[in-house]
């Protein structure tokens, strides 16, 4: 490859990957207006996000097909093979996260207008969005940074929403004999297990960081402790 087409390339990666942390932005603003649509129980503001979520999908198809092409057509070395495959994923975690705001917006029309059942839920699935949002803006920080530490503090996060929603679960229990109390909480609880799902999709962009960086990929979270496999 002679330099001047070297140069053209690393511009284009370098352009791919803004644009995939580009998308991480579009799934925190998503998010902030699904938390406000179920704060609100806003069924209007709920249908906007699911319309432009095709805006995520679109930003997804475009870079992902870009990507390929420069896969296909330049011959990376190692280190760029790395950082193409790892954009793959976080676009990919991209799309499944503005996939999960719509799921909740889907479930606000169900849970109707009136005054939520438990405050408490409430509060806590609020907890959860806004601490997703937190997790998104950091694993693109810790992509852009390359910065290792700060992709691994995203497990200490999400064992925070993991936490809360565990305590939307408990609560959920309590809600008694009555088939409206417990219709609606089953329905936030499958709002819960959504907003849990972002922190995870955050969690694997993080997991990409270090994969790009050490050349190793290896979950974070692993019960099983497998051998890191190099790249």
């Amino acid at each position: 490859m002679s330099d001047v087409s070297r140069s053209t390339y690393q511009e284009e990666l370098s352009r791919l990957e803004a644009d995939a942390l580009g998308g991480l932005d579009l799934v925190a603003a998503a998010l902030e207006r699904t938390m406000a649509a179920l704060e609100r129980r806003d069924v209007e503001l709920a249908q906007l996000v699911i319309a432009d979520d095709d805006r995520i999908d679109g930003r997804y198809l475009e870079a992902h097909q870009a990507l390929i092409a420069l896969l296909a057509t330049q011959s990376p070395v190692a280190t760029d093979l790395r950082l193409i495959s790892a954009l793959l994923h976080v676009l990919k975690n991209v799309e499944r996260m503005g996939d999960q705001c719509v799921n909740v917006c889907k479930l606000i029309p169900l849970a109707g207008t009136a005054p939520p059942v438990d405050g408490r839920m409430r509060e806590l699935l609020l907890e959860m969005g806004a601490r997703a949002g937190e997790m998104v803006a950091r694993a693109k920080d810790a992509f852009a940074a390359r910065d290792v530490e700060l992709a691994r503090d995203l497990v200490r996060r999400d064992d925070a929403i993991d936490r809360l929603n565990r305590e939307c679960f408990a609560t959920a229990l309590e809600a008694g004999g009555d088939p409206g109390r417990r219709e609606w909480a089953m329905t936030m609880l499958l709002a819960g297990r959504a907003l849990e799902r972002v922190g995870d999709n955050a969690v694997d962009v993080g997991e990409q960081v270090a994969y790009v960086v050490t050349g190793l990929f290896r979950e974070f979270e692993d019960a099983s402790r497998p051998r890191p496999r190099r790249a």
